[in-house]
């Protein structure tokens, strides 16, 4: 019983000793993780952060400078920016998140489907190449001016032109996997398809999904922010970081805080996914290699 009490001990002293090796070897996956648990935050409880309406007029305080009534100034409506960054934070997360959820599940069925199905995949993959042959910026501008302006339709447009990258991507790791000889033993042994992709093969994608799935995330936040900066992305009486740089347009020579504060939330949170990604495939990698 004591060294059972003893091993348990050393056990639970070694653990922070790990978490700051892991931590030392990458500190940006910590950053990253870190800034995005702080937008995430002020994101959730932005109505208790001292906001106001994001939409709400006072004509008389436009373009008013950062002060303690208004931390990050006012817009040229008289709109709080502070109050808009954080509730922009919403759409950008939202669409992030979605999007790549959307795509790693649809992008994970496709590439199953064409890796061990040849006359799917002769099709699929055509299919993939004609969407990867429109730039992603030009179709969703292209399909958002044949539908209403809504969140919903910016992430079914902004998946669509992530989606062939990730199906090929998981085609390839499919093909490789099936020369493995574990493959080949489950398929002489007469294992089903379905049950050999979910079994074998699905497993061993994860991992690769994991980090590609982060990198869509911070693909469709920008590719939101350039909708809603052309004018194609959410409606107006939703704040969107996209849509206050574009309004901000003609009074960032007099207040170029109006542009600052948004422009800078979102290279913060891009940059921290990013971060998070790298992070992600550093250990990933690393664990391959033991």
């Amino acid at each position: 019983m004591p060294s059972l009490i003893r091993a348990s001990a050393s056990d639970g002293a070694a653990a922070p000793a790990r978490w700051a090796g892991a931590i030392a070897r990458h500190p940006g996956l910590a950053i990253g993780t870190l800034v995005l648990v702080v937008v995430l935050a002020a994101a959730l409880f932005a109505p208790f952060l001292g906001t106001v309406d994001p939409n709400r007029l006072n004509p008389m305080l436009r373009l008013k400078p950062p002060s303690a009534s208004a931390w990050f100034g006012t817009d040229r409506l008289g709109r709080d920016i502070y109050s808009r960054v954080l509730f922009g934070a919403r759409v950008s997360l939202i669409v992030g998140v979605s999007v790549a959820v959307l795509v790693t599940a649809l992008g994970l069925t496709v590439g199953l489907l064409a890796g061990f199905l040849k006359r799917a995949d002769s099709v699929l993959m055509r299919l993939m190449d004609a969407l990867m042959s429109i730039p992603a910026v030009l179709l969703a501008i292209a399909l958002m001016s044949l539908t209403k302006a809504s969140v919903g339709n910016v992430i079914f447009v902004v998946a669509l032109g992530e989606l062939p990258a990730m199906a090929r991507l998981v085609r390839s790791v499919v093909l490789s996997l099936r020369e493995r000889p574990y493959v080949d033993a489950a398929i002489t042994s007469g294992t089903r398809l379905p049950l050999l992709l979910v079994r074998h093969i699905l497993p061993n994608t994860v991992s690769i999904l994991l980090v590609q799935g982060t990198f869509v995330f911070a693909s469709a936040m920008i590719l939101e922010a350039v909708l809603s900066f052309v004018g194609a992305g959410t409606p107006p009486d939703v704040p969107s970081w996209g849509a206050m740089i574009a309004d901000a347009r003609g009074t960032f020579q007099i207040a170029p805080y109006t542009v600052l504060f948004p422009a800078l939330a979102l290279s913060l949170t891009v940059l921290s996914v990013n971060m998070v990604g790298n992070g992600l495939q550093a250990v990933i990698d690393r664990q391959a290699r033991r």
